[in-house]
Order: structure tokens, then sequence, then C-alpha cells
């Protein structure tokens, strides 16, 4: 799982900087203001009416594929995911057209600030972007199925080619119409599904049309799916609350919660999400064959990793979190206010990062085991706390309130899950990981403090930019090396397979020659 968790880490950071490289070019276009805001509204409306039904989908199917296959061969596999593809483009255009016809109040009720042409860009764009579901949904399901087939690197590639059309459709909406902007967004949804389409082939796959609601299989999926919908559709909820609050919170106040937590999510993004990718598939298998020492272990090793990235990354966007701001959206249209605002929920969202990410590989466990329900109820918890620390949380800090909230939800809801699995599943190494927890927290407070000192002082010869990414560099440094010799067992196994993969790469150049 690590090496290929580590190949995957190395596909993601290239990725999220082609995604960091999108919200550069929104920022600069169009900084934090109405347009902005309009545009991250249109794509957040059918994630929120649609990826709760694809997660739960394809989180669902990935469980029931592999007690297929093993039961009754891929053939039949292959069958079962073209069933559960078709009832999905059928439940696409059912959603796409109720969409369209109640647009106007969908978007009031997900934005209820947006008022007169602000309202009516909202409505247009959306309208638009609804189609893209069609995409997303067949992603959700064919991603799922090149893991099982031990292909990870196309899905964790697809960022590409949607990140590349969405930069330029932001370019050409700044010199032709703003409405480009919503077709870009499904152009580059369509072009992910074109990345799977060779590779599915090769894998096996062979569409056929078929719709078969009685199928067994597809029924245990669907029971399966439903607490995963509704767990899903909670914290889909949580983003709608924390957007309806900023939209009444300040202009462009949507945006600055948008860029602060995709800042947020690279971190996620690049570590926990290749880590559960990898992990899920497998613990999926280990469940069906009932290997549960193998599933505490995958699990452990899991967790360490996340947390011997994660918790350098909070520290140190936590110090650095405006000059980290300034370096990555500080221009164009993008002006000191905005700083100010995604600075600030950046700072609250970096509380609760590792929380975030454990959350997600505790939620994956009990749906390899088929047990949807704990994570559904630990979803709608964090909802409710949210809700409420909103309220309360957003009168004092504004914005960073609203991250605060979020923040504080996901460190209690977590605390919850850790109970929950032990409760499930036994110990499963909290031990040596608390043990670990404290190494990796001792050597990040160094690193912070090396990458402090080394920042101020250079800013008295270089500029500020130049000056954090000298100190972050530097500052990663001095963690690696400190964790080093700290004796902890995924980090001593990350470094033996970088060792061995240079000595094949040498060896293999040496035959070359």
């Amino acid at each position: 799982m690590k090496k290929t968790a580590l190949l995957l880490m190395i596909i993601t950071i290239v990725s999220k900087i082609f995604g960091f490289g999108r919200e550069i070019a929104l920022s600069y276009f169009y900084g934090a203001t109405n347009i902005s805001d309009v545009f991250i509204i249109s794509q957040t409306i059918p994630n929120v009416i649609f990826s709760f039904i694809g997660t739960g989908i394809s989180t669902g199917y990935i469980p029931s594929y592999s007690k297929i296959e093993q039961k009754f061969g891929k053939n039949e596999g292959v069958r079962y995911t073209n069933n559960l593809v078709n009832i999905l483009l059928i439940l696409c255009t059912g959603i796409i057209i109720i969409g369209l016809i109640f647009t106007d109040k969908i978007v009031k009720i997900f934005a209820a600030g947006f008022e007169g042409d602000t309202l009516a860009l909202a409505v247009r764009f959306t309208r638009i972007s609804l189609f893209g579901i069609y995409f997303t949904g067949l992603i959700n399901i064919f991603g799922g199925f090149l893991r099982l087939q031990g292909n990870y690197v196309i899905p964790a590639s697809v960022g590409f080619p949607m990140n590349i059309f969405i930069i330029l459709s932001i370019f050409l909406s700044s010199k032709t119409n703003v409405s480009v902007l919503a077709i870009g967004s499904v152009i580059a949804a369509a072009s992910q599904l074109a990345l799977f389409i060779p590779f599915l082939r090769r894998k096996g796959y062979r569409y056929k049309f078929l719709v078969d609601i009685n199928d067994e299989n597809t029924k245990k999926m669907i029971y399966v799916a439903l607490p995963i919908i509704l767990g899903v559709s909670a914290k889909e909820i949580n983003v709608l609350v924390d957007k309806t609050f900023a939209s009444s919170i300040a202009v462009g106040g949507i945006s600055a919660l948008n860029y602060a937590s995709k800042l947020n999510g690279f971190v996620r993004g690049l570590f926990v999400t290749s880590i559960a990718t990898v992990m899920y598939p497998m613990i999926s298998k280990m469940v069906a064959q009932n290997n549960f020492d193998g599933l505490k272990k995958s699990v452990s090793e899991a967790i360490n990793l996340i947390i011997i990235f994660v918790i350098p990354s909070t520290i140190g966007a936590m110090i650095f979190v405006e000059p980290v701001v300034k370096l990555l959206f500080g221009r164009g249209a993008f002006d000191p206010k905005a700083i100010s605002m995604t600075s600030n929920a950046l700072f609250f969202y970096s509380i609760g990062m590792a929380s975030f990410g454990l959350r997600d590989i505790l939620s994956r466990v009990f749906y390899s085991m088929q047990d949807t329900k704990t994570p559904m109820i630990n979803a709608f918890i964090s909802l409710g706390l949210n809700i409420i620390l909103n309220m309360i949380l957003s009168r004092f800090l504004g914005i960073g309130g609203l991250a605060l909230a979020t923040s504080i939800a996901s460190i209690f809801c977590t605390g919850l899950m850790f109970v929950s699995l032990r409760k499930k599943i036994g110990p499963f190494g909290m031990k040596n990981t608390t043990i670990s927890f404290i190494k990796i927290l001792a050597s990040s407070l160094v690193m912070s403090v090396v990458a402090y000192v080394v920042y101020y002082v250079l800013l008295s010869y270089i500029s500020g930019n130049l000056s954090l990414i000298i100190s972050i560099c530097i500052g990663a440094l001095a963690y690696f090396v400190i964790i080093y010799f700290m004796k902890i067992d995924e980090v001593d196994t990350l470094i033996n397979a970088a060792k061995k993969k240079l000595k094949s790469y040498a060896e293999d150049g040496i035959i070359k020659k």
C-alpha cells in the first residue's frame, strides 16, 4: 500500500498544482467578487444535488463488486457495473430536469444573499453546469472499477484535463462572455470521462445497455448506499450552510471561504486522498476474505501515514497563513480585503486539517465492512454541531468563525469515529499511533520554529515570497531529518522503499549503458 500511495502522492502533487493554477486564475481575473461567487455557487449546486448520490453509489460499488467477482467471476462484475451505469444515467436525467425547472428557487436556497443581476447570473450559470452531473456520476463508478482492477494512476490523473479546460475557460471568459465559465466546467467534466474510456476497455469493460432494477446485487448495493447517500448529503449540507452564512456576511465571502477551503483541501488531496484511494479496494477485499488482521494493520498504517504528513502541514499553514495566501492569490483582482478574509478562514480551517483526513479514512473502513449507518449518524451529528457553532462563532469571527465551526465539529466527530471503530473491530494499534503522534508533533513544532526564524531573517534581504519558499523548504528539511531519527515504522518503510526505487533506477541505467 505504501509504495502505491507514494506514487499517487506524486501524481496528486502535480495534479494539485494544476488545480491551484485554476484557483489562481479565478482569483486573478475575478478576485473575490460577485462573479467568482456566482461561479463557485454554480459548481456547488450540482455537487450538492448529485455528488452525495454519486459518492454513495461509488462507495457502495467497490465492496459489492469485490464480493461479486470473488463469488461469480469478472463477467458478472461487468454485468453488474453496466446495470448500475444505466440506472445512474436515468437518475441523472431526472435530477437535471427537476434542476432546470426549479433553478431560481434552488439558487436562492444555496445563496440567500444573492439579489438582482447576481441572482440572475447564478441561475444562468447553474442551468448550464447541471449537465456536468452525467459525467461526474460515470466517473465515480468507472474510477472504482479501474482501482479494483489495479489501475490507480488513471483515476488519480483525471484532474489534469479538468483543470486545463477550466483554466482555459476562465481566460476565455475574461476576453469574451462570462457564460464561457459555466460551459467550460461541463466540457472539463466530459474530458475526465474521455480519459477513462481507453483504459476501461483494456481492463475488460464493455458497455451494454442493461437495466434490471430487480437485480439482487444492485438492490443490496442500494441498501448499503442509502446511508452513505444520507451521510454525504449531510456533509454537502454543511457546505451549503457555510456558504449561505458567508453570502450574508460579506460580498466575496463565499469566494474567500472557497479559496481557504481549497488550500486546506490541498494537503488532504495530496496525502489523505492518495492513501484512502489505495486502501479502500484493498481493505474491501480483506473483509470479503475475512482477513481482519490485515484490515487492522492497513488501517493503522494509513492513520500513521496521514499524521506524518498532515501534522507538519497544519502547523506550517497556521504560522504562515497570510504569506501563503499572498503568494498564491495576491495579484490581479485579489485585493487586500480578499487576502484578509481568506487568511482568516484558512487559519481556522487548518485547526481541523488532520481530523478531516482521519475521518475520511475511518469512514472507508466502515464502508468496507458494509456498515454505512455509523458514518451516516456521525455526519448528521457533525452537521448539527456545525450549524449551532456557525450561528455563534460567525457573530464574533465573521468568515473565520464559519471555518472554526467546521474544524471543531470535525475534531469532535472524528473522536467519535475512533471510539466506534474500536468497538467494532477491537484494538488496531492506537498505542503506537499515539506515540508516533507525540514524536511527529514535537518534530513539527521544532520545524515551525526553524522556518519562522529563517523567514523573518530573510525578509531583511529578499522579497517576502522568496523568503517564504526558502523557509518552507528549510523547515521541511529540518522536519524530515528529525523524524528520520525518531524510529517511526512508517517513516523507515517509506525511506527503504525510496532507496530500493533509486537503486533499481541506478541499476537500470548501468544495464542500459
